[in-house]
């Protein structure tokens, strides 16, 4: 029986065993060397432990640093600033809705600078901390709020602002003064999806306002859920396009206005919101005016219009709420000045939140 062989080795024959049995074939040369496949592998060896190494060691710094997560309460493209940065400086892990009696939206724009300056000089707070001390001592959430703009300056100065105060709520929505009633129902989306209030209130920048007496008003129980606070007037519509404001579809009004709020504070109940925040954008007419505009959607709704003078004085009394100058300043005056007179007025700032009661007689 044949025995097996190796590949490379002949079959020994007889003569070669009589010559010399203890000589053995040599291997049949390979056809190529193989010092270059040695060569190979030593160099892929170093390298693969070069690399081994550098993971390892970058594994190791990388546990050693500490984890560091950006917290951004948003919806869409709308942010709570503050919430976000108490989120990532603090370490506050806030509700996605804080439950506040109600939201105060304080409408400003990228040419507002100033005013906003002023305000937070005066009535409203001008830290993070002074905003939380205020919500809690009120149950009202103050915000700056406001839109975006094409122009990169514009938008890197207000970014630098807010990163300063962290008192803005971003909307989305493209900032244009003849586009106000589209920034208010953007505003009333956002701000519903973002904050759980009893009210949600829209403010211009351009008002003196006592946080104190708005949230007593706030808080009064209602036998209606749906509730459209405000200073309410009537008046004729402006046809005329050369007049301040011109309403471009009087036709559709007729020759006076419906029941509506002054535009410069107003509130709505959650209820309203709730239904505005759940309508198609293009579903709602949106008219010249903001206030008109909110007045129109108010009438297509159930609600009890509230009428309250207090939100709208002229001047400064032991029950004011919100103090204005419209319609004889109107945004040409300087307002910042008229709002620090109004707050170096003892009347307007150190007055107790309820008025004096007269003894009743018994």
């Amino acid at each position: 029986m044949r025995s097996h062989q190796l590949p490379y080795y002949n079959s020994p024959s007889s003569d070669d065993n009589e010559k010399d049995k203890s000589k053995r074939l040599k291997p049949y040369p390979h056809s190529h060397s193989s010092f270059p496949s040695r060569r190979f592998l030593l160099l892929f060896s170093s390298f693969s432990l070069i690399l081994s190494v550098f993971s390892i060691s970058y594994a190791v710094s990388a546990s050693r640093r500490p984890t560091k997560t950006f917290t951004v309460y948003r919806c869409g493209r709308a942010e709570d600033t503050l919430r976000t940065h108490r989120a990532n400086s603090a370490g506050v892990d806030a509700a996605a809705r804080p439950k506040v009696v109600g939201l105060v939206g304080v409408h400003t724009g990228f040419g507002s600078a100033d005013r906003r300056a002023v305000l937070r000089s005066t009535w409203f707070p001008s830290d993070p901390d002074g905003l939380v001390r205020l919500e809690h001592a009120t149950g009202l959430a103050f915000r700056f709020v406001i839109g975006r703009t094409k122009d990169p300056q514009k938008m890197s100065e207000l970014q630098k602002e807010a990163d300063v105060y962290h008192d803005f709520l971003f909307i989305d929505v493209d900032e244009d003064h003849t586009k106000l009633p589209q920034k208010t129902l953007a505003f009333f989306k956002a701000a519903f999806d973002l904050f759980d209030a009893d009210f949600y209130v829209k403010a211009d920048d351009d008002i003196y306002l006592r946080p104190d007496r708005l949230a007593t008003l706030l808080a009064k129980d209602r036998a209606h859920r749906m509730t459209y606070i405000g200073c309410m007037k009537k008046g004729p519509v402006i046809t005329d396009p050369k007049m301040q404001w011109y309403e471009s579809k009087g036709d559709l009004i007729g020759s006076e206005y419906f029941l509506h709020a002054y535009g410069p504070i107003y509130a709505l109940s959650s209820d309203v919101v709730a239904a505005l925040a759940a309508a198609k954008n293009d579903s709602l007419r949106m008219f010249s005016n903001e206030d008109v505009t909110i007045g129109s959607w108010m009438l297509s709704m159930n609600v009890n219009h509230e009428d309250n003078k207090g939100i709208c004085d002229p001047t400064c009394t032991a029950a004011s709420i919100a103090v204005w100058t419209i319609p004889r300043c109107s945004g040409k005056c300087n307002l910042a000045e008229k709002i620090k007179a109004l707050h170096n007025n003892t009347m307007c700032s150190k007055t107790p939140t309820l008025p004096a009661e007269e003894d009743e007689e018994e």
